[in-house]
């Protein structure tokens, strides 16, 4: 059975909202905890599809697994294999990062292709580089699977062509386990590296440079249980925030790392937004017309996110004016352009260009989500439209985001969930 939402547009979100843990920190975070021996207890771990699969993958290795509310706890203990099957990898991106994880714990890992958003060509050849450049050796099987194997690791320079966030989560876990000092330049500085640079010096961990383009890593410490709370999602709260915006609500987002969403906030500001910022606090009131923003290009950390395209172009789609998006990490990010159109947005793509002309309103139509972020944007888009929007495809839109009926609803939103039949 598959779900929808049906959302009735044009009621303005009001309230306070709690925002939970990152999904894009707490994935590479739950696969470190392998690492060593002793339990990992992870706070503000949010339920979402990924976790659960993420989860899955441990206890097939061995792990013991158990959730506690918003608390999960992992014993790595019994651990006892080091191969993921293909149905696992495929469901999620980010299960490549198991990669160096269980190559740090076992010294050999065989996994195959991983899955998630079809957002174009994601190849892993800067994560086998990396884990070759410390001493391991990888060979492609017939069938597709990766064999790695490393009887003993070795740290070394690695200088990253593409400040690659889960090339850099990879390299971070098997170094752990190497001989020697491990120094990765040109790294991705994306607040969930430092999130995991904080779980593994919970462990015991050597390493620093978290959050510059250098990251450090004294391999061989010993590690051992930790307690560790995840941030908070920036790409949710940049949901809610253009959801806010556009239905012309005042919301106020607690347990938010306001820094971590600077380029977000600049570009609602410009949109004609009231934003009020405290130190983990952000209040947004929208109460007159959406203004078009300078052109967005999509960059790492620290330039605007990839995630957050979708959802404020979604709010673009009713702004006054004109408004460029420049596309530079994945080729196919412009996927849910096709169904803001069913909507009445006028967008023009060209390559990774896409250009929108704010339109007076969007109207309610059936659309289906295509990826997990371009799920948010029609979610959005639907809050401030004219009339009922049936969105299907909600799986995708779970993988990232709890109970988000349930938030909206008690912001104001008239949204349902409903049970459809295959």
């Amino acid at each position: 059975m598959n779900s929808a939402y049906v959302i009735h547009g044009g009621q303005p979100l009001f309230g306070r909202l709690r925002v939970h843990g990152a999904k894009n920190s707490v994935l590479p975070i739950l696969a470190a905890s392998i690492l060593g021996q002793g339990t990992k207890e992870i706070v503000n771990c949010p339920d979402l599809r990924d976790v659960a699969s993420t989860a899955r993958i441990l206890e097939y290795l061995g792990c013991r697994v158990e959730r506690e509310g918003s608390v999960v706890r992992v014993d790595p203990g019994p651990m006892n294999r080091c191969d993921i099957p293909d149905a696992m990898m495929r469901e999620m991106r980010s299960s490549v990062v198991f990669l160096g994880a269980i190559l740090a714990r076992t010294g050999e890992a065989r996994i195959s292709f991983p899955g998630g958003c079809e957002l174009g060509p994601r190849p892993i050849d800067l994560h086998e580089s990396a884990l070759k450049a410390l001493g391991a050796e990888i060979t492609k099987e017939e069938g597709g699977d990766l064999l790695c194997r490393a009887p003993r690791l070795v740290g070394g320079e690695l200088n990253l062509t593409f400040p690659s966030v889960g090339a850099t989560e990879n390299t971070m876990l098997a170094a752990t386990a190497a001989q020697g000092t491990t120094r990765i330049t040109n790294a991705a500085r994306e607040p969930e590296i430092e999130d995991l640079q904080a779980f593994l010096q919970a462990m015991g961990a050597n390493v620093s440079g978290a959050g510059t383009s250098t990251i450090t890593i004294e391999g061989g410490w010993p590690l051992h249980g930790a307690k560790h709370a995840i941030i908070p999602d920036r790409i949710v709260s940049a949901t809610y925030l253009s959801a806010a915006a556009m239905t012309g609500g005042e919301i106020t987002l607690e347990s938010v790392c306001p820094s971590h969403l600077a380029t977000v906030t600049a570009m609602l500001a410009e949109a004609g937004c009231d934003l009020q910022i405290g130190p983990d606090t952000i209040m947004l009131a929208s109460k007159g017309p959406i203004r078009a923003m300078r052109p967005i290009r999509t960059m790492p950390y620290p330039g605007f996110p990839t995630d957050a395209q979708s959802p404020i172009m979604a709010l673009a789609a009713r702004a006054e004016g004109t408004t460029v998006f420049v596309e530079s990490i994945f080729k196919n990010r412009y996927r849910h352009v096709d169904e803001l159109a069913r909507m009445g947005a006028d967008i023009k793509v060209e390559g990774r260009v896409a250009v929108v002309c704010g339109v007076p309103k969007l109207t309610g139509a059936r659309v289906n989500t295509t990826d997990l972020r371009g799920g948010a944007a029609l979610v959005v888009a639907a809050l401030g439209a004219e009339g009922a929007s049936h969105i299907t495809g909600l799986h995708l839109i779970d993988r990232g985001y709890e109970d988000l009926e349930q938030n909206l609803s008690r912001l104001g939103a008239d949204i349902v969930r409903l049970t459809i039949d295959d």
